[in-house]
């Protein structure tokens, strides 16, 4: 059997390593390709509010050259565009993986109370809502209490991790009496050790959690043939 090839959508390059971290570590037999399109990331920061239908346009398009160039599945490495997402995964036929849908999963087990450390603001939102979607579909109560770390994602796009570690340690640490932590974008994963031991809690990163439901979905999908 061929490798599964898997297309990986990067809105800016800080998400880049760690998926590819994750990937090489839990599912080295898959192929990964990369698409990078930091005009994404540029646009939604000039566009708070609503996914616009410009951003959704261009997502699609994405989908159908993965789509063209063999992809089994997609996996969305940034978490700012939820509705361009959704609107990507109705109109492919293979599987399309929001960034923390597996993270948020893994989250509503640990508890009813869930913080979430962010580093990029326009994210917030629609992250939010999807949390309160799946928690809603899973028949939870679960709450939601989202800090951002402010200045974290400058440091990181300078090449200054310590940093960037440091003030989502800091925001972390300012959060009290939850059930677990989510540090909410793939490029945040690289302060897990730092938050770890910041908290005292469970702190859940999205790029390791996106990995192994994208392999269950697309060996589940195998086996089913």
């Amino acid at each position: 059997m061929t490798s599964p090839r898997i297309f990986l959508f990067h809105a800016t390059l800080v998400a880049m390593e760690p998926i590819r971290v994750a990937m090489q570590n839990l599912w080295p037999e898959a192929e990964a390709v990369n698409i990078l399109d930091e005009s994404l990331s540029l646009d939604r920061e000039r566009q708070p509010g609503a996914v616009s239908e410009d951003i959704t346009r261009r997502f699609v398009a994405l989908g159908r050259q993965a789509v063209a160039g063999g992809a089994d599945g997609i996996l969305i490495t940034c978490s700012a565009f939820g509705p361009a997402i959704r609107q990507l995964a109705e109109e492919i036929s293979i599987p399309v993986l929001m960034p923390n849908e597996a993270m948020f999963r893994a989250a509503l087990s640990l508890g009813s109370r869930i913080g979430m450390v962010a580093t990029f603001a326009p994210a917030i939102g629609t992250m939010e809502n999807e949390f309160r979607a799946f928690a809603s579909e899973a028949g939870s109560a679960a709450t939601l209490e989202t800090v951002l770390a402010d200045g974290a994602i400058e440091s990181l796009r300078r090449g200054d991790a310590v940093d960037h570690n440091r003030r989502v340690a800091e925001a972390a640490a300012g959060i009290s009496g939850l059930d677990a932590l989510l540090l909410a974008h793939f490029s945040t994963s690289r302060a897990a050790d730092t938050v770890r031991r910041a908290v005292d809690i469970p702190v859940l990163t999205a790029p390791e959690s996106a990995v192994l439901r994208m392999r269950s979905m697309i060996e589940g999908t195998t086996q089913c043939l």
